[in-house]
């Protein structure tokens, strides 16, 4: 069942032990987005408070764009949120949400239903709705400049002629000092359109690296969010590069 959300209030508690330390996830009125982990093992119950990442896949809804090229970054989001057990069962901005947490840290997953050129009115008033700051907003979509199944992360950058990602740019305030995770699609063959290109199903190879690339998406995601930009990411980054070169 699908719950519009009007105002944040929203609260789950985590179980815990004498070797991990309580958590609770808190949206309050004030719309603070927050997680608090009290640990059991100090006297004076210290708290620690996470910066929340709002991770939004760019797609088409409705089950006729299902499976398309233009729609990995959905297909990314539903395997965090599987993997993660975080529940896609909210509307609010005109986005499929989801609330819950990588570890300790908070997490907001989105699909905009706007259809993937309008993304942005979506991405705009989610950030500011939950406060992410830009460097926690992490946009995942298709790339054409990059081979099937090949992922890419960065900490900025612009927006490629992706007219989806562009339209985020325009409602983060032409702001461009976001994170993106770039999957690969592929470029059309010989003189076919774009658009058709876009909209078309992956062959049962591409399917192959694809699903394969979904994996690995998420444990980009996840070391992302657990360790920030680090050298992990530009290794994560060769490492795709390279990883359908024949040696």
């Amino acid at each position: 069942m699908l719950h519009a959300a009007s105002a944040p209030a929203f609260c789950a508690t985590y179980p815990h032990n004498l070797h991990y330390p309580r958590c609770i996830i808190n949206l309050s009125v004030k719309a603070r987005f927050s997680i608090r982990c009290s640990v059991p093992q100090t006297n004076n119950e210290a708290k620690v408070e996470y910066t929340p990442w709002l991770i939004v896949g760019l797609g088409n809804p409705g089950t006729k764009y299902h499976g398309t090229r233009h729609n990995v970054g959905f297909e990314i989001i539903d395997s965090v949120s599987r993997a993660e057990g975080i529940r896609l069962n909210t509307i609010q901005s005109k986005a499929l949400i989801g609330i819950g947490s990588i570890g300790e840290v908070p997490v907001l997953l989105a699909k905009p239903q706007t259809y993937i050129n309008f993304s942005g009115e979506s991405v705009g008033p989610l950030a500011a709705y939950y406060r992410v700051p830009l460097r926690h907003i992490l946009v995942v979509y298709d790339e054409m400049s990059l081979s099937s199944g090949v992922l890419r992360l960065q900490q900025k950058g612009g927006h490629g002629h992706h007219n989806g990602l562009k339209n985020v740019i325009g409602h983060l305030e032409s702001s461009r000092e976001f994170p993106r995770l770039a999957i690969g699609i592929g470029n059309p063959p010989g003189t076919m359109d774009v658009k058709a290109f876009l909209l078309q199903k992956f062959s049962s190879e591409e399917r192959k690296q694809i699903d394969d690339s979904l994996e690995q998406g998420v444990e980009a995601v996840r070391t992302l969010v657990l360790n920030g930009f680090n050298h992990h990411v530009t290794r994560f980054n060769t490492t795709q590069k390279y990883k359908y070169h024949k040696v």
